[in-house]
């Protein structure tokens, strides 16, 4: 697999738990608000997968999972393997995924090699995701919609985020999202943040905190339950 990055400690990328974060190359979506840009242009530096491993043994009992994000991690032909290598070790698996590649979550979850997946919802289907992520591809879209449900039908814990900016969301549009969660067991509200590593800088602002709560009211009926990330 892949890895251009590994944050060896993290108490935020998994909620409840202590993970070890990697970084994996490449992504089939052009999000300018990404804030992961080297992973995305290809200008990350890899590390081998040997080096993860090796830390992974020597962390056990005091890293509780491993969080596998990118870029995009199902993009990855061998993520199968390395999920089933860190499981051998005993570790729990978070997934972090845009969505667009159904069969691969499908059989990773039916196998029961995933104990907790994030889904990017970037927008609504009704040209939101084309101005959000940068790619006008309605094959992909249409995976998109499939890995929604293939969420809500095989995993056992899961969650839908978006991450809110005011030059791509408004009340109209998380109405629209809401209808598309519709079921699911939760979804978060992420704040954006402007940095030296997005792949476009100082053109998109975070949504003030009374804006994303007001969003949240509009999603939190048809939920389980719903939250703020990052405010």
């Amino acid at each position: 697999m892949i890895i251009c990055g590994m944050e060896k400690f993290s108490m935020v990328d998994y909620d409840g738990y202590i993970a070890c974060t990697v970084f994996t190359k490449g992504c089939n979506f052009l999000c300018p608000f990404c804030h992961n840009a080297s992973l995305v242009t290809g200008d990350a530096i890899e590390i081998p997968e040997e080096d993860v491993f090796d830390y992974l043994t020597k962390r056990k009992g005091l890293v509780d999972a491993v969080c596998i994000t990118g870029g995009e991690p199902t993009l990855q032909k061998d993520l199968k393997g390395f999920i089933q290598k860190v499981r051998d070790l005993g570790y729990r698996v978070k997934l972090d995924t845009n969505g667009t590649a159904p069969a691969v979550l499908k059989e990773l979850l039916t196998e029961g090699l995933l104990d907790y997946v994030a889904m990017d919802i970037k927008s609504d289907f009704d040209g939101g995701y084309e101005d959000v992520t940068g790619v006008s591809n309605p094959r992909l879209l249409e995976k998109v919609k499939e890995s929604i449900d293939v969420l809500k039908s095989f995993a056992s814990d899961y969650e839908f985020r978006t991450t809110a900016i005011q030059e791509f969301h408004s009340e109209k549009n998380y109405a629209k999202i809401a209808e598309i969660v519709k079921g699911a067991k939760r979804f978060f509200i992420q704040k954006f943040k402007d940095g030296e590593n997005n792949l476009t800088q100082g053109l998109l602002h975070e949504l003030p905190k009374e804006e994303a709560e007001r969003f949240a009211a509009i999603v939190a009926p048809f939920v389980g339950s719903v939250g703020l990330r990052g405010y």
